[in-house]
């Protein structure tokens, strides 16, 4: 569930959660750029796969928290979206970017998780913090 309080400006960077519109291409984990905010609906424009560059609105969508110690189903209309400066590397899978930076805080599980980190830029200009 996105977080209760969402606070964005225009041009800030944000990423879907939910599967919206499957042949428009507005599914989990694309990136959109923030246009124009209402008390409904968010403009934005696309900023990966192929539908980069398109304009699209995102509607406020009835979400239910799935927490099972709770003995009622808590539901809230919101924005199926939170800030994305920053992602998991598993959530940039599929997605390029012109300069990838990558904080390991703990090492890699897998070695596979290292390569996807370093292939997700157009050139090798990739910056790896390891502390």
């Amino acid at each position: 569930m996105p977080p209760h309080s969402l606070k964005f400006k225009i041009d800030c960077i944000i990423m879907l959660l939910r599967n919206l519109d499957l042949k428009a291409r507005l599914c989990n984990g694309t990136r959109m750029k923030v246009c124009a905010l209402q008390n409904n609906y968010i403009d934005a424009e696309v900023l990966t796969g192929v539908s980069a560059g398109k304009r699209v609105f995102v509607p406020r969508i009835q979400l239910a928290m799935s927490d099972s110690n709770l003995p009622f189903v808590l539901k809230r209309r919101q924005f199926p979206v939170r800030l994305a400066y920053s992602m998991k590397i598993n959530k940039s899978q599929g997605q390029t970017f012109d300069r990838v930076d990558v904080y390991l805080k703990k090492p890699c599980f897998t070695r596979g998780q290292l390569y996807v980190a370093r292939s997700r830029t157009r050139a090798f200009k990739i910056v790896i913090c390891v502390m």
